[in-house]
C-alpha cells in the first residue's frame, strides 16, 4: 500500500510549517500510523529539532538528490531513516548542501520527479510522509509538490501571510500546467489569537475565499510550541493536554477521516 505524502510548505517562512509538520506526524503516529518525515529545508530546521546535526557525519537527503543510479536511491534511503527520540515517527535528516541542488542538478533528467520516484520503496512501510519544504521555489519545493498527494499550506492568521499563499499558487499554476491532475491541496490557518480583531478578520476572509479549501481545525497561539522547541520535543510530547497539542490532533483526525471515506 501506498504511503500518503503531505506536503507542508509555503512561500513565506515563520508560519509554522516545521511545528505543523513535526506535530502533525508525532499526532498521526500517535493514532498507530506509521510515519516517516522527509526535512527538504536546506536550513535543517525539522532536523536539528529531532537532533540530527548538519556536522554529524550521516546519510542525508543530499546524497539521496545527487545519486544518479535509481536503484542505489533505495539504499540511500534505508541509511539515512533514523527513529526521531520519543517522537513517534520516522525522519530522514537535511543537510546545508541541498542549497547546492540547483547547480548540482541543472543538467539531470527528470531532476523534478526524483523524490517521487522514491515513494514506491516506501511502499507498506509507512501509512503516511510528512514533507518539510523550504520556504522558496526551487528544485526541492518542485520534488515536493510533484511527488505529494495533498500539500497543507500552513498560514498565520495575519494580512501579511496572504501574500505568501498567493505566491504557493502560483507556484502549483505552474507546475499543474505539466503534471497529469492538478495538485492537491487545504490551507491550515496558524498562530490565531481568538481575542485579535485581525487574526478573526483574516479567518473570515479566508472562510469566504477559499471555505472548501480549509481544514476546520484552526492551530492556536501556545506558548507551549515554543517551550517544546526548546526541549527538542514536540508539543504532543512536552504539552499533551495543551491546546497546540489539541488542535493537530484534530488535523490528524480530519486527515485520516479523508483517507478512509
Amino acid at each position: 500500500m501506498k504511503p500518503t505524502v503531505l506536503a507542508v510548505a509555503n512561500q513565506k517562512g515563520g508560519v509554522g510549517k516545521t511545528t505543523t509538520a513535526l506535530s502533525l506526524a508525532a499526532a498521526l503516529g500517535e493514532t498507530g500510523r506509521r510515519v516517516l518525515v522527509m526535512d527538504l529545508d536546506p536550513h535543517a530546521c525539522a532536523s536539528i529539532h529531532l537532533g540530527f546535526y548538519p556536522e554529524e557525519e550521516r546519510t542525508t537527503l543530499y546524497d539521496l538528490f545527487r545519486e544518479e543510479d535509481p536503484g542505489k536511491r533505495t539504499t540511500i534511503l534505508d541509511a539515512m531513516i533514523s527513529p526521531a527520540v520519543d517522537a513517534g515517527f520516522d525522519a530522514a535528516p537535511s543537510h546545508i548542501r541541498l542549497s547546492e541542488l540547483e547547480m548540482d542538478l541543472r543538467d539531470r533528467a527528470g531532476k523534478g520527479a526524483i523524490l517521487k520516484q522514491c515513494m514506491g520503496h516506501l511502499e507498506n512501510r509507512y501509512d503516511y510522509v510528512v514533507l518539510d519544504c523550504p520556504p522558496h521555489v526551487g528544485i526541492l519545493l518542485v520534488n515536493a509538490l510533484v511527488a505529494c498527494d495533498l500539500v497543507i499550506i500552513p498560514m498565520q492568521t495575519d494580512f501579511l501571510a496572504l501574500h505568501g499563499v498567493r505566491l504557493i499558487f502560483a507556484t502549483m499554476k505552474t507546475l499543474n500546467k505539466a503534471l497529469p491532475k492538478p495538485i492537491d491541496f487545504r490551507i491550515l490557518p496558524t498562530m490565531f489569537d481568538r481575542r485579535a480583531g485581525a487574526c478573526q478578520r483574516v479567518l473570515r476572509l479566508l472562510r469566504q475565499k477559499a471555505a472548501s479549501k480549509m481544514f476546520e481545525t484552526i492551530i492556536p497561539m501556545d506558548t507551549k510550541f515554543r517551550e517544546a522547541s526548546g526541549l527538542g520535543k514536540t508539543i504532543l510530547g512536552v504539552a499533551p493536554s495543551s491546546k497546540g497539542a489539541q488542535a493537530y490532533r484534530q488535523l490528524a483526525r480530519e486527515l485520516t477521516a479523508n483517507e478512509n471515506a
